[in-house]
């Protein structure tokens, strides 16, 4: 066990709160949902960046490269000027929905390159120009530009010409879990020496202004030999239960500048301000000379060491600060062992990841880099959210007992009993700094590897009475809670539990499971109730998360009345049912109460999946058998129904509906065989195009799938042809046939048509900011992926495809598995001439070694050239890619005849590497 590892078992033992401190602040808290107090609910222009840096937050708050304790009461992040710019640089600056040509869109080049679980080492790079930053022309320059338009990136500008820019290294590495060393490297890459004026600022959030306050904090300098302190002390008793005092310590010898953190009234609003120190006092101070803009008493609530630095071309110069829980007097040497315990956390954090790695994927250095990235954004994307909606929508004037009417009037005013005041993974803390329901499933899929306790807390977390609604839904993201995301929250709840399980000896934490699980059923019977319209097992669900992919919004009212029964709607209810029969399984073995579940899930997932084809030839099912794929079908309100024959990732995803079981199951769930049989002979018609488990396959496994092997076959032509889904790096959400054949439907005077779109979106549906009309997107890729390789360890050699479809090659479905995940993979990793796809035609980022491998994972990916598009650091589910290194890496064919290859299976977070990743353990239960 490494030293990381052991640090996670003390966490987990609450003997050590090696978690208290992490990268919790927000990248954006400005624009959000939370603090938007608008009367038309324009969230992006009632808090905007140049108010961000004068105005107080109510619910959060960010910073550059930042820090916080757990519930984000005091906060540590950079401030930075280089002489040219007009504002101090505080925090990142981005476009917003409206002034982005694709949506909002941050402007700035900045990389989370390492992390532990523990946050035990962390290191964070920005790079900050030295000229002035070019903020009125990136927004005018992207407003003028269409959809069709490339987006106008900051590389555009010519601000980094000559490389006159300065890399910005932030390390931080606990010598305890309250000692927190924070170093900061800066590297002029320029040719001439150039200035910089950095302020490591520690703050207070402000939690004294609102209607819920309490006391208020104090920050004070003291300036010891060789050092200043910043002692915080927070007067509330709340707060003092969870935050002791802190010191920081700042080395050298620069002033120490003290403000307030709350908002400068007469600037925004005309308004007399409560105190001559606020929150832009460090702006005014260091931009515009106003020595009377800091309190000279050396107390407040915002502070911070000003240092200004020459830094010669090509020179380094390093601050050294540390914070750390105050003692009973100053620590007289507080940089005595500072680079010693830096030097031992970096080379514990290397043994960590080694022992994550398989060996075949440390022997290439450039794809363990990959996957070691992948794992640190995912860990830098932790955020803490606080959002107290009962105590928001009274200051909205909204209350319980409002009308229907007025409530609805009001973003989320059906969700008051909601409180969220946890440390939660988000997607991408700058353009999505709010979590999103199925996104943080997949985060967690991929957290397994590192951290499965962190994993399953959060998906109890989603559960939670004060998070999931009454009516059973599962809140989907700030904008919209009532919003419909995918049911993935079953999948990772098995897939992490079985991981888990693995790793403590086979013993699996069934309170866990089984907690899931009865919030779980009230989820799944929301589901049933609200969106199977005509109880005949298809299922609507608008949204999603597929946004743009239909003919037209599948979340508003269709055009001259009806409905759409999605295929994407249906196949994740029977990948929800099979998720749910997974479980009850597990527990039924362990709990014998349980197998009336099991027996209620199979037959769920057999009216489902039934339904989607149902026997004879018929025009109203999603399934064309001439065209050998799933369509939506669109029912009119005269009673006429007929496919929406759009070639899309809906039409794959009922190949995600696959469960695999061992073959003495039966045996141990009598009950269950009983009536399974009774069932399948008053019912023969719900089999018959379906793949039974009826029939052992490879190793006596047992198969339960949606598709039969003539529609597995069929689909997977279409899938794997390159002419169609299968793109040089993963699957195209869109077939690439609707290039030369858009489909084109008419209804009621409203045309609409959908046409192959590789990357941004051509349209402002959903914000404009993301499409699945061709793109690549990791998520559903990781789906099809882990699909392949359960549907390999079920039919092994006995079950081949040509790969790619016309080319010759016969492979079995684990080795298609594989060729997949070398696509995808091969996104991020060099390619032969040293070119990164995912960097696209970005020359600086191709060709510069100081660029070339900080990668940056996309939301989502160009279908023909894999270069990232959209969100730029959405590493939550693109961090998956991590997972498909390691799977990759670490299994091969042979293993799938092993029968017992899950308890041999990799134990990741213990460090073992031989076989298989978790991920495909998983894949074969």
């Amino acid at each position: 066990m490494t030293e990381e590892q052991s640090r996670l078992v003390e966490a987990k033992a609450k003997a050590i709160p090696w978690k208290k401190w992490g990268p919790y602040l927000s990248e954006r808290q400005w624009g959000t949902v939370r603090e938007d107090y608008s009367a038309d609910g324009n969230a992006w222009d009632y808090f905007t960046h140049d108010q961000a840096r004068s105005r107080a937050y109510r619910w959060g708050e960010d910073g550059l490269a930042g820090v916080s304790d757990d519930h984000q009461v005091l906060c540590f992040a950079l401030a930075l000027w280089n002489g040219k710019d007009p504002i101090l640089k505080e925090r990142l600056f981005g476009l917003t929905n409206s002034e982005g040509n694709h949506g909002e869109d941050v402007k700035e080049y900045y990389f989370y390159l390492d992390s532990t679980p523990t946050h035990s080492y962390m290191k964070y790079l920005y790079k900050y120009p030295q000229a002035a930053y070019p903020y009125d022309d990136l927004v005018k320059t992207n407003r003028e530009r269409g959809r069709a338009g490339a987006e106008y990136e900051l590389l555009d500008t010519g601000v980094f010409h000559e490389d006159r820019y300065f890399d910005v290294f932030v390390e931080y590495a606990k010598a305890g879990a309250e000692d927190l060393g924070i170093k900061i490297s800066v590297t002029n890459r320029g040719p001439e020496e150039a200035v910089l004026h950095v302020l490591p600022t520690v703050w207070f959030r402000n939690t004294w202004m609102w209607s819920d306050h309490g006391g208020k904090p104090e920050l004070k300098g003291v300036q010891g030999k060789g050092y200043g302190a910043i002692s915080a002390h927070h007067t509330d008793p709340i707060f003092q239960e969870s935050l002791p005092d802190y010191t920081l310590y700042c080395e050298g010898d620069a002033p120490l500048l003290f403000t307030e953190n709350e908002s400068n009234n007469k600037k925004l609003f005309g308004t007399e301000n409560g105190s001559p120190y606020v929150k832009d006092g460090f702006h005014h101070y260091v931009i515009d000379g106003e020595k009377g803009a800091v309190n000279s008493a050396m107390v407040g609530t915002k502070a911070a060491p000003y240092y200004v630095l020459k830094v010669g071309a090509g020179e380094t110069k390093v601050l050294r600060l540390r914070l750390k829980q105050t003692g009973a007097e100053l620590d007289a040497k507080p940089f005595k062992d500072f680079d010693q315990v830096f030097a031992t956390r970096l080379k514990e954090a290397d043994a960590f990841y080694e022992s994550i790695t398989p060996d075949k994927v440390n022997r290439d250095p450039d794809r363990a880099l990959v996957m070691r990235q992948a794992i640190a954004g995912m860990l830098w994307s932790k955020q803490y959210f606080y959002y107290d909606l009962n105590l928001w929508l009274r200051e909205h004037k909204v209350g319980p007992w409002c009308t229907p009417e007025t409530r609805q009037k009001v973003r989320n005013g059906e969700w008051f009993h909601m409180y969220n005041d946890d440390i939660i993974s988000m997607p991408d803390k700058w353009e999505y700094p709010w979590y999103a329901a199925w996104d943080l499933a997949f985060h967690m899929l991929a957290f397994q590897a590192v951290d499965s306790d962190f994993a399953k807390a959060q998906l109890e977390l989603i559960l939670r009475n004060d998070y999931q609604h009454p009516n059973g839904q599962i809140p989907a993201y700030e904008w919209n809670f009532g919003d419909t995301n995918p049911p993935v929250h079953a999948y990772a709840t098995i897939q992490i539990y079985m991981s888990d399980k693995e790793r403590n000896g086979g013993k699996g934490d069934l309170e866990f499971l089984s907690y899931a699980f009865s919030k779980l059923l009230v989820n799944f019977t929301w589901w049933l109730n609200r969106k199977d319209r005509s109880g005949n097992n298809l299922f609507e669900g608008g949204f999603l998360g597929l946004d743009n992919i239909g003919v037209f919004d599948r979340s508003a009212p269709l055009p001259n009345g009806g409905y759409l029964e999605q295929a994407d709607g249906t196949a994740w209810m029977v990948f929800f049912s099979q998720q749910m029969l997974r479980i009850a399984v597990e527990l039924a073995l362990n709990y014998p109460v349980y197998e009336e579940f099991v027996v209620k899930f199979f037959e769920h997932t057999m009216w489902i999946a039934g339904a989607m084809d149902r026997m004879g030839k018929q025009q109203d099912t999603m399934w064309d058998d001439e065209d050998g794929f799933f369509y939506d079908v669109l029912r009119l309100p005269n009673g006429e129904a007929f496919r929406m024959k759009v070639r899309s990732m809906v039409g794959l995803l009922p190949l995600t509906a696959v469960a695999i079981f061992e073959e003495d199951l039966m045996e141990k769930l009598p009950t269950f065989r009983k009536h399974a049989q009774q069932f399948l002979a008053r019912h023969p018609e719900l089999a018959e195009n379906l793949h039974m488990p009826g029939t052992p396959g490879l190793a006596g496994r047992r198969l339960l799938a949606t598709v039969n092997e003539d529609k597995l076959r069929r689909i997977l032509t279409k899938m794997l042809d390159e002419n169609e889904f299968f793109g040089p790096h993963g699957i195209r959400a869109l077939s690439r046939y609707h290039v030369d054949h858009p489909y084109k439907f008419s209804l009621g005077g409203h045309e609409s048509q959908v046409s192959y779109v590789p990357g941004d979106s051509d349209s402002g549906m959903f914000g404009g900011n993301s499409n699945w009309r061709g793109p690549v997107w990791m998520p559903v890729n990781f789906l099809l992926y882990v699909s392949l390789m359960r549907l390999g360890a079920y039919y092994g050699d006995a079950f081949k495809v040509e790969c790619p479809t016309g080319s010759g090659k016969e492979m079995n479905l684990f080795e298609v598995a594989q060729v997949l995940g070398e696509r995808l993979i091969s996104t991020f990793t060099k390619d032969s001439t040293g070119r990164r796809p995912v960097f696209g035609s970005a020359e600086k980022f191709q060709t510069d070694p100081l660029w070339q491998d900080n990668v940056l994972f996309y939301e989502y990916f160009h279908g023909d050239t894999g270069a990232g598009v959209g969100a730029s650091h959405q590493t939550g589910w693109t961090g998956c890619i991590a997972r498909i290194i390691q799977a990759n890496g670490a299994f091969e064919v042979k293993d799938l005849a092993d029968k017992n290859v899950e308890e041999k299976a990799v134990k990741l977070g213990l460090g073992e590497k031989d076989v298989a990743a978790a991920v495909v353990a998983a894949a074969t239960k």
